[in-house]
């Protein structure tokens, strides 16, 4: 399964996201179940962000979620995501 968050990061903060997303990154590379991820700045609108991950399930994803690095690292990423669902299950 692949998880999207997209992020709404006004300029000022986007040097400062960008190393922060790499934090959460690393925490939730360390997890079990993490097959990989990125995060990626949107080309027609340079406010907007997504961070795609892809797990074994949706049972890790959701483990990983509630590891205490996973969420001291999010934090300051989380602040900026929009409120939508970002869970898929490929077909």
């Amino acid at each position: 399964m692949f998880a999207v968050t997209r992020l709404r990061v006004p300029e000022d903060d986007a040097a400062g996201f960008a190393a922060d997303v790499d934090a959460l990154l690393a925490a939730l590379a360390a997890r079990p179940g993490h097959r990989d991820g990125e995060v990626g700045r949107c080309a027609d609108d340079p406010g907007l962000w997504a961070l795609v991950t892809r797990w074994d399930g949706v049972g890790a994803y959701r483990r990983a979620l509630s590891a205490a690095e996973v969420k001291i690292a999010g934090a300051p990423v989380w602040l900026y995501a929009l409120d939508e669902p970002g869970v898929y299950v490929p077909d």
